[in-house]
């Protein structure tokens, strides 16, 4: 009995070491983890600290941390299902079924086998709980399938806004395509860069001489036309320090708002974590094999020198993502756009890239000024597909093309080569009401 007694002490001594090692010493974690995370938190699943704030905080703690990443996405999204709804007295009966003031209700990490599109961990019944009685209330909705909620064209949990009644009744008519589609050119960075611009910047001659050929492309650029000077860049402000690859920190010394939102989305999300960038390597999706070491960063869409957007928007993304989706752009009506744009053909404004939808232009208003900015997040516009409708398919297309679109993904898999095979009803039910 002695000889078992020491053996177990040694086995725990054993492992207690090695795991309080791996926490507190060790920069792999991976065998910490209870469970591989979700598609959308993977690239951070070792900054254990972006989720577990309080190691005693709680399900308070961890509801903290999501909203201190996803409260502004919510805001814009008018939620639907706000915490609010669900704090209200006259609701509490809702919360016996499921507790929707947590986001972990609906989304509990490290549970891949059970994860669902958009990180729900719910069964996809989940809106049946509360909404059962849908069908008394509206006919149309008698005898629908019970977990047929969130499908694409009906009802996304968080933002409604393209799906209320009022919404689809205003903007059901008109061609599928529009006549002359433009598409509104960003002027952020050319009205805010200069206010950001350092006054010192060291002009290293030295530099400039040993490289003609980078100064001459430099020379043609927007960095050129606002002033910005190789020590704009290569430096830290006010230093005479040379930086010879320049990092996100010297980008966001002008380009405050591009960062922000490049490190809330897949590409940039860990460099906002202090963890080294991602490459493809490391992700979920089919990519090229000659990318697959790339760390991610401004430089892997945009030329450090000529700062070509064209590049960035369609040339870059193209370079690295292999999927279905990604391959057929060329050889779609998008792409052919495109071409056609490159080919002076048509307006530039008229030309839909990758970025078109998937970092698409925003109207914000910033240091006092209306401006036009590229959202470098592009987790505002994948899922669920519903968020695309408002900012960007309805900039050439109507609204019932992109309801019908959207919930075709067959559609979506050949990049929009085609019309919808299939027909949601959203907006028929809508103006028959209207009519009663």
């Amino acid at each position: 009995m002695k000889k078992w007694w020491i053996s177990w002490l040694l086995v725990t001594l054993a492992l207690g070491g090695y795991y309080g090692y791996t926490l507190f010493q060790a920069e792999n974690k991976q065998s910490l983890l209870i469970g591989e995370a979700s598609h959308g938190h993977f690239q951070i699943e070792l900054a254990c600290t972006a989720c577990h704030t309080d190691a005693f905080g709680g399900q308070e703690s961890i509801q903290e941390a999501c909203v201190g990443c996803h409260a502004q996405e919510l805001e814009d999204a008018h939620d639907s299902h706000p915490k609010k709804k669900f704090t209200d007295p006259r609701n509490a009966d809702l919360l016996e079924l499921l507790d929707a003031r947590y986001c972990v209700s609906c989304h509990t990490e490290h549970q891949k086998e059970q994860t669902h599109p958009m990180g729900v961990t719910l069964p996809t019944d989940y809106c049946f709980h509360c909404h059962q009685d849908i069908g008394e209330d509206r006919e149309s909705h008698q005898n629908l399938a019970f977990d047929s909620c969130a499908s694409a064209g009906c009802h996304n949990y968080h933002d409604n806004r393209a799906l209320y009644e009022d919404f689809l009744l205003e903007n059901h008519e008109g061609a599928w395509v529009k006549e002359l589609s433009r598409i509104t050119a960003p002027n952020a960075a050319a009205k805010l860069a200069p206010q950001h611009i350092p006054d010192k910047q060291p002009e290293f001659v030295q530099q400039v001489a040993q490289h003609p050929d980078i100064h001459a492309e430099w020379s043609a650029s927007s960095h050129a036309d606002a002033g910005v000077s190789c020590g704009g860049c290569h430096s830290n402000a006010g230093t005479e320090t040379w930086i010879e690859q320049p990092a996100i920190e010297q980008c966001q010394t002008c380009h405050v708002n591009e960062a922000k939102s490049y490190q809330a989305g897949k590409h940039g999300m860990r460099l906002a974590q202090s963890m080294p960038a991602i490459s493809p390597s490391e992700s979920l999706m089919p990519f090229k094999e000659q990318s697959l070491s790339l760390h991610q960063g401004c430089n892997s869409c945009h030329s450090a020198h000529s700062t070509d957007t064209q590049f960035a928007a369609a040339q870059a993304c193209l370079g690295c993502h292999n999927d279905e989706h990604s391959l057929a752009f060329e050889s779609s009506p998008h792409g052919k756009l495109l071409n056609r744009a490159i080919a002076g053909e048509i307006p530039p404004e008229q030309a839909v890239t990758c970025a078109t939808c998937h970092m698409p232009r925003e109207q914000q208003t910033l240091m006092g000024q209306n401006v036009v900015q590229v959202n470098h997040n592009q987790n505002d516009n994948l899922r669920p597909n519903e968020k695309m409708i408002r900012p960007v398919c309805l900039q050439c297309h109507n609204l019932g093309f992109s309801i019908d679109a959207l919930a075709d993904p067959d559609l979506i898999s050949n990049n929009f080569s085609g019309q919808p095979a299939t027909h949601i009803p959203s907006i028929d039910w809508a103006k028959r009401r209207e009519q009663e």
